[in-house]
């Protein structure tokens, strides 16, 4: 039995459909956006569309544009000789609020995993490694995930830089800030054994 009429199932079922979203929150979602004045819905419907339409990749990174190089790659103040790889354009928005590093990106969009039918080739490796191979890139850091599938994707991008005149490095690992040893499990502090630095 139908509780709503059939456009406001549909609205919760394409809610529903977001990552993230049960259906009481896409029920939620529907009714908020139900509520909205004709304009706001509107201009919300509008975003979508625009956004979709007008949102590119960037033809260097693979990050998100509006068109052209992304404003990153267009800086002349980012230190191009260094590349930092993470699998989400969402990852390069993090690691740019550390402001702590001021080289460029690529973007792979997903990680390598098997049991989601995602292979090299779904991925954008092959334009990561034109760029290393137009040469002036010194160092590759490997930002993905430190899971199984982000695991993965930096070794095996790694063994593809082999042939490159490239350093590649891998993200440190280990205790968070504000964290406490006792709660930290063997994995991690082996890691951060590991990526240990003198002081």
């Amino acid at each position: 039995m139908e509780y709503f009429p059939a456009p406001l199932e549909k609205l919760v079922e394409q809610f529903a459909r977001l990552p993230g979203i049960g259906s009481k929150s896409a029920q939620r979602l529907a009714f908020f956006v139900l509520g909205l004045p004709e304009e706001e819905a509107r201009e919300f419907a509008q975003a979508i569309l625009d956004a979709k339409k007008n949102v590119t990749c960037c033809p260097v990174c693979q990050n998100f544009t509006a068109g052209g190089l992304c404003p990153i790659c267009a800086s002349p103040k980012r230190d191009n000789s260094t590349v930092c790889v993470v699998a989400d354009p969402r990852d390069v928005a993090a690691v740019e609020r550390s402001r702590e590093y001021h080289g460029t990106y690529h973007v792979l969009h997903g990680v390598i995993s098997p049991m989601n039918h995602v292979g090299p080739d779904d991925l954008s490796i092959r334009s990561l490694l034109d760029r290393v191979a137009q040469g002036g890139i010194q160092e590759v850091i490997m930002a993905t995930n430190p899971d199984t599938e982000g695991e993965a994707t930096a070794m095996y991008i790694a063994r593809l830089l082999k042939p490159f005149d490239v350093k590649v490095t891998r993200l440190a690992y280990g205790i968070p800030v504000g964290g406490h040893l006792e709660f930290a499990d063997n994995a991690t502090l082996t890691r951060a054994l590991e990526g240990r630095r003198e002081i």
